[in-house]
């Protein structure tokens, strides 16, 4: 098989890597909820959770309830357009005024998150998505 056949094939598979990528991230992105609000799968510094209805629960279940529609692709351009705010808001509120560098303020996974939603708000879910099946059912 010559080069550009393996290119041709393997970027063939760009939309269901983008579903791939979608579901793996909310994933992780729910988890990061969970953590906050529940204290699973771990606990946050000092074996806190979050004050009930504080700005960081509000966040919270924003990252639970958006995640998990994120994860099974159900309403994605909107909600990953919510949820790419709220990482900017995020990122700019808790990160950057300690550090111009996400590497010092420990903003990286905010900053990625916020860029990595604001494209699912472009791109859409993908084909392995519940928009997916909607769109193909009508």
């Amino acid at each position: 098989m010559s080069a550009s056949n393996v290119a041709s094939k393997w970027s063939s598979w760009s939309p269901q890597l983008l579903s791939v990528l979608r579901i793996v991230a909310a994933f992780v992105f729910i988890t990061a909820g969970t953590t906050k609000m529940f204290g699973l799968p771990a606990a946050m510094p000092g074996g806190i959770t979050v004050p009930v209805w504080s700005q960081m629960w509000i966040g919270a279940l924003l990252e639970i309830v958006g995640g998990s529609l994120l994860l099974v692709g159900l309403f994605t351009r909107p909600v990953a357009f919510v949820l790419a705010g709220e990482m900017a808001v995020a990122y700019f509120q808790f990160h950057y005024p300690t550090s111009f560098w996400p590497t010092a303020n420990q903003g990286i996974p905010a900053l990625l998150y916020s860029l990595v939603w604001l494209y699912f708000s472009a791109a859409g879910a993908g084909p392995w998505s519940l928009d997916a099946l909607r769109d193909h059912a009508r």
